[in-house]
């Protein structure tokens, strides 16, 4: 792994996985409240995650548009939900 991931305590490490397998979680919400880009992101999942489920959650996430700021529609710009506080 390496970089900003190391610094990461054990709840902050726990929060950036749950939040990577949210599906309206862009990987840019990650990188700015973590520091994290999203091969960063890529390699703690691979890390802190059981071969298959990783492999699960890397088919999940390719190419989701809600994922990737480039793929989303240009109208969205938020990072939560109008749900969340």
């Amino acid at each position: 792994m390496g970089n900003q991931a190391d610094k990461l305590t054990k709840a902050q490490r726990s929060r950036v996985i749950e939040m990577a397998w949210e599906d309206r979680t862009p990987f840019d919400a990650i990188e700015f409240q973590y520091g994290l880009n999203e091969p960063e992101v890529i390699g703690l999942m691979r890390d802190e995650m059981k071969r298959s489920s990783f492999k699960m959650w890397r088919k999940r996430v390719s190419g989701r548009s809600t994922k990737h700021r480039k793929l989303r529609k240009e109208r969205v710009m938020r990072f939560k939900s109008q749900n969340q506080r």
